[in-house]
């Protein structure tokens, strides 16, 4: 394998997180973290094994997306709408793609900042194309906003924070479902449908509308058409459910379609009444007909004519049931292109294209195949196709230091180990990136660097000498780090009660020797769950302390010691849009000494963050 000596100085210095030094670049073009980072979906053009590039890279990754298709603009064209994560919502705007043809193009992780609970439907309670929105009110209650501007040019309002009926009373909705609004018997007033956690449902039906235009709304009856979803799990079950009425089949009929938590399909419950006198007293099908959704369950299913044939197509957010959630970890949002009413195709289990491993990503960048550009290591949590382990995910970056462009090759061998969390450096002297994998069980595991395999594949030994484990708690996750200048690689790790711990290299650059010490970062602690990079945030010419978190974003702890001798300020929460889970690092991936931050999280994927002018540059 080639050395490239050079090089990695300049990983560890960028990688790690020092700046450029001031004669290389004005202080003015230097941007400041995090004020000057922007979210970009598209950095660069990552591809799969097949050597197909993801259409949207940078998602983070879903685990039980909840999509729904609305022309929110007026267009003319169904835009996409997608939450994973609870009080945001994804927008894909359906655009034109230059070549005569749609596609949809992310805009936001938070369309104007609605907080949306664990669920949410837009909803047309006047039949005029302006979209209003139903969300989950913290715990169990309806939050309802206004579309106050136009059908093209969407504004959404709050107006009430706990939907009530017409006696002024809550209306009680269990969180874990989600319901829906239609007006089922065509008297031009809108339904509200709730789905319970024994399998029936609830309707309330709009009485008129108030001076704000939110629907007026009465009890009608607790169990709608003696509907009683049960599913055969063993025992007899019903829970968690997703309603959709949709006209799939163009009778003029809406017909209910509910996904369940024990249920591995989709179930049709087929309208075979007429306009004004809905009939739903028929027997619960699976769907579609000619090949019936099989998943882990809690289906949350879309309708709309996608391919513009005039039908109806279906589209499935896997929340994942009781079948097994972590085989559907990457495998999540189900399209069916339908042929006819009675026939419909799969066409693909990832409609959006993003990188997503199965779920609490971890990312490490270096030069791997010595091309002189930094690869890419990705690991989860657990594997949804072997899941006895994690897996370490390996992409070469087949462009150069400033312009990259990642392919898909393979898995590294490893063990099976839950939670693998790798980090990379030259722990011997060699010129060649070694790796430290934590563990589940708070191990910190030491790999030396073996070279590539036939396939391009790095190779990695488990070096025997190193037995390092944190002291208290389980999931390491290290990063590699000169931490008191003395040119060698210490190793820092976070874990799951959301201490971070020093283990120091005591020995030489060709011989490491950790050793704890646990002293080193008394005063930092998060909740649950930290992951530590290193980053100079202020330009001082110290590393800082960025840690990652379960569920509390990105915390900083400045240094306000010296280099060698770092002091740890208190915390400071961040102003990024982290995921849950975040594990972040800082690379230089377009030579330009300002590095981007890249976090795992939650999802399976990366979010990536980039200085404001590059981030515009390429967009």
């Amino acid at each position: 394998m080639p050395k490239y000596a050079p090089l990695l100085l300049v990983f560890l210095l960028v990688g790690c997180g020092t700046t450029a030094p001031d004669g290389e670049r004005e202080a003015a073009e230097r941007a400041v973290f995090p004020g000057d980072y922007e979210r970009d979906v598209y950095p660069f053009e990552v591809r799969d094994a097949d050597g197909e590039p993801y259409d949207h890279p940078f998602t983070g990754g879903f685990n039980h997306p909840r999509p729904q298709f609305v022309d929110i603009n007026g267009s003319g064209y169904p835009d996409l709408f997608v939450q994973e994560q609870t009080n945001q919502l994804m927008f894909f705007e359906n655009v034109p793609d230059g070549d005569g043809g749609r596609t949809l193009e992310w805009r936001t992780d938070r369309f104007q900042d609605l907080l949306v609970g664990e669920w949410f439907r837009f909803v047309d309670p006047q039949d005029d194309g302006v979209f209003d929105l139903i969300t989950e009110s913290p715990f169990n209650y309806i939050r309802y906003f206004q579309n106050t501007g136009t059908a093209e040019a969407p504004e959404l309002t709050l107006v009430s924070d706990t939907l009530r009926d017409v006696h002024g009373e809550p209306i009680f909705s269990d969180r874990q479902n989600i319901p829906n609004i239609a007006d089922i018997d065509c008297d031009g007033l809108p339904d509200l449908f709730l789905g319970r956690l024994d399998g029936t449902i609830t309707r309330f039906k709009a009485q008129g509308f108030d001076v704000d235009g939110v629907p007026q709304f009465d009890l009608v009856t607790n169990r709608f058409e003696d509907i009683e979803i049960i599913t055969q799990f063993g025992t007899l079950a019903h829970g968690a459910n997703s309603l959709a009425f949709e006209d799939y089949d163009g009778d003029g009929n809406i017909d209910l379609f509910w996904g369940d938590f024990f249920e591995p399909s989709l179930l049709l419950i087929e309208n075979q009444g007429r306009c004004g006198a809905p009939d739903f007293r028929t027997q619960p099908q699976v769907f579609p007909p000619n090949d019936p959704v099989s998943s882990s369950g809690y289906n949350a299913p879309a309708l709309v004519d996608w391919t513009g044939n005039g039908i109806k197509d279906l589209f499935v957010g896997v929340l994942g049931g009781a079948h097994d959630p972590n085989s559907t970890l990457d495998a999540n949002f189900l399209f069916y292109e339908a042929e006819s009413t009675d026939s419909y195709q799969l066409k693909t289990e990832t409609f959006l294209r993003t990188i997503n491993i199965g779920s609490e990503s971890t990312a490490a960048f270096g030069d791997l195949t010595g091309n002189g550009a930094r690869d890419l290591l990705l690991a989860n949590r657990i594997d949804p196709e072997n899941r006895q382990t994690s897996t370490v995910h390996f992409f070469a970056n087949e462009g150069t230091a400033s312009d990259p462009s990642f392919q898909y090759r393979g898995p590294l061998d490893l063990p099976e180990v839950y939670d693998y969390a790798p980090t990379l450096g030259d722990l011997t002297g060699n010129g060649e990136l070694d790796l430290v994998l934590g563990t589940w069980r708070g191990e910190l595991l030491v790999y030396k660097n073996d070279g590539l395999d036939d396939d391009g594949i790095p190779r990695f030994v488990k070096d025997e000498s190193h037995e390092l484990e944190t002291p208290r708690g389980n999931t390491s996750i290290p990063t590699l780090v000169d931490l008191n200048g003395n040119g060698l690689l210490d190793i820092v790790t976070g874990a799951s009660i959301g201490r971070v711990y020093l283990f120091e290299n005591e020995g030489t650059a060709e011989e490491p020797s950790f050793a704890l010490r646990e002293e080193a970062f008394d005063n930092v602690k998060l909740d649950r769950r930290s992951a530590p990079a290193f980053f100079d945030v202020d330009g001082s010419g110290t590393l800082d302390l960025i840690l990652g978190s379960e569920g509390d974003g990105l915390v900083l702890h400045r240094n306000i010691g010296s280099a060698q001798a770092p002091v740890w300020a208190p915390a400071d929460p961040l102003p990024i849009d982290a995921p849950r889970y975040a594990t972040p690092v800082f690379v230089d991936l377009f030579d330009t000494g300002q590095p981007a931050l890249v976090m795992g999280g939650r999802g399976g994927g990366l979010v990536y963050f980039g200085p404001r002018q590059q981030v515009l540059a390429r967009n």
